[in-house]
């Protein structure tokens, strides 16, 4: 139970903060490298450090004496969750890194956190159950959101729209995680997904970009942390988070990459925070708080109910 609860809760809140500390890095990085050069330099790092970290694993589970024996099924189900994860991600990564050049921070991370939505929406259609409660803590993380990002007049630009594009991409990848991540490994399904996106972003990078080391070694700090921990570390806690979770908690848990990136800015690069935006932390963690409820609370008063004789 104790590690259900560190799954299931702690591992997506510690994606989001890496997330959330990782935006300034993305933006940094905007600067300097185009985003298919960006993206396909992170993912290679981060399909060679999972790359060790399975074999590295795959190597203490045999010295346990764990059977590890991978069938076929295993290595079909593994080479198309990989596919379509990769290709997700690979969308929306890029479409979100193209948006950051054009639009203002505040607007993408409002934009990009509507996938909180998205999800319970396209889970309708593939019969996924959505409790009332959590509804409501959808809307309440959207007016969050909303209050924390949102200083600007509404108004929609190219960025904009690339960016409302990565929600809905991140919203797929989120529900063929959830498809997927009880069938293989964890952290194999993230090797995978990175190995895909990483030759997806490369051919698109020496075909529409022209990479140059020079611009490169400019933000390789910034490459190597979003690739590492961004990438590498987050994505695999949000794989293993999603397993036998409904994938609309754990969306809304993802999504305080948002505050994380304001109380961030915050503290590290002493941004002021207004009234307004500590008032949409206030919401989005309200938000999460009674997310958790429904389920807990049954629990509960199941637990107490009197048996009843007749």
């Amino acid at each position: 139970m104790k590690s259900n609860f560190v799954r299931q809760n702690i591992f997506p809140t510690l994606a989001a903060f890496i997330w959330g500390t990782a935006f300034v890095a993305q933006s940094v990085a905007s600067e300097h490298v185009q985003p298919f050069t960006f993206n396909a330099s992170r993912s290679i790092i981060a399909f060679v450090f999972l790359l060790a970290l399975a074999f590295g694993l795959h190597i203490y589970r045999r010295g346990k004496g764990e059977d590890i024996t991978r069938g076929a099924a295993y290595w079909r189900d593994l080479l198309i969750g990989g596919l379509f994860c990769g290709l997700a991600l690979f969308l929306a990564t890029n479409l979100q890194q193209k948006g950051i050049e054009t639009t203002t921070s505040g607007k993408a991370g409002f934009i990009t956190a509507l996938y909180i939505v998205i999800v319970p929406i396209c889970g309708l259609f593939l019969r996924k159950k959505v409790s009332g409660m959590i509804w409501f803590s959808v809307a309440l993380a959207v007016a969050g959101l909303y209050f924390l990002c949102i200083n600007e007049s509404m108004t929609i630009s190219s960025g904009d729209f690339y960016i409302l594009l990565c929600a809905f991409c991140f919203a797929g990848h989120i529900l063929v995680i959830d498809h997927f991540t009880h069938k293989v490994d964890g952290v194999e399904l993230s090797c995978a997904q990175f190995l895909v996106g990483s030759l997806l972003s490369g051919a698109a990078m020496l075909i529409f970009e022209t990479p140059e080391w020079a611009t490169v070694s400019l933000a390789l700090g910034e490459i190597l942390y979003v690739g590492i921990f961004s990438s590498g570390v987050a994505y695999t806690l949000q794989i293993l988070a999603q397993k036998g979770s409904n994938p609309t908690t754990v969306s809304l848990l993802m999504s305080l990459e948002a505050v994380f990136a304001t109380l961030g800015g915050a503290i590290i690069l002493n941004d002021q925070m207004t009234g307004r935006e500590y008032f949409g932390c206030a919401l989005m963690m309200l938000a999460v708080i009674l997310a958790q409820i429904p389920d807990f609370s049954f629990k509960m008063f199941k637990a107490k109910l009197p048996k009843q004789s007749y």
